[in-house]
């Protein structure tokens, strides 16, 4: 048997915390997810279990008997090794409105200068491909998104704002992401999204998981506050579709 890719290392008396390398890197990430997707189905089944992925990592907790947890040493890389070597989980394609109107977007001027662009083309970087989601945190809901060009790199703004608005989209780094509730924040602020992708009422809270792809659709201020009314009202149609890339 091949040794694993990941280090395995206790997380408390009731968790694993399985580790690969440090890096952001889609492959990782599928082989993460699809290691996940073979243990709940195959291995670490009922409502005990749950397993949090997110970027390199892979949290196993079982709170009900911790005595579990620590028989998986020995078979966790046993059944990694035993995963198909093509395998991949079905993941979904979001596209997500976005508006980067100036009363909306408190930071995208700043932003265009920093990088010595216009903010047109600010826009236009940002809406050119998809994202993909690395994980869910630090607040419930909030989206870490992986993929940012290198044009739009940027660190975290110096001083961290207390008030950021539900919506906001922002950049730092390598990352772009979108604030589920007010809250504060040190990103760039650069638009703001319509509809909401975690409502704490709904089972699951949050329709978009670890894995799934993002891609904005910039729209107009009109759009923005249809979208918002029909969100509100419960009748906002999220564009999807399924990808296994």
């Amino acid at each position: 048997m091949s040794a694993p890719p990941f280090t395995i290392k206790p997380f408390g008396p009731a968790a694993l915390l399985l580790e690969w390398p440090n890096r952001v890197d889609e492959d990782i990430l599928m082989d993460i997810l699809g290691f996940r997707e073979s243990l709940l189905k195959h291995h670490l089944l009922g409502p005990d279990w749950e397993l949090i992925p997110v970027y390199h990592s892979l949290t196993l907790i079982n709170r009900t008997d911790p005595a579990a947890i620590k028989d998986l040493i020995r078979q966790l890389p046993q059944w990694h090794s035993s995963l198909p070597s093509q395998h991949k989980p079905q993941t979904e394609y979001w596209e997500i409105p976005v508006c980067y109107d100036e009363s909306l977007a408190p930071d995208l001027l700043e932003v265009s200068e920093k990088l010595g662009m216009d903010p047109q083309k600010v826009i236009e970087a940002h809406t050119a491909q998809p994202y993909r989601v690395y994980g869910i945190g630090f607040l419930p809901g909030f989206l870490y998104l992986g993929g940012v060009p290198e044009a739009l790199k940027l660190e975290r703004r110096a001083e961290p704002r207390l008030h950021v608005e539900k919506g906001s989209v922002g950049l730092a780094g390598a990352q772009t992401g979108i604030y589920p509730q007010v809250s504060p924040g040190g990103w760039h602020i650069i638009g703001s999204c319509p509809v909401p992708l975690f409502t704490p009422d709904k089972t699951p809270p949050c329709v978009v998981a670890p894995g799934d792809q993002i891609r904005f659709r910039a729209i107009e201020k009109a759009e923005y506050d249809l979208h918002k009314l029909e969100s509100e009202i419960g009748i906002y149609n999220y564009k999807t579709g399924h990808s296994n890339a």
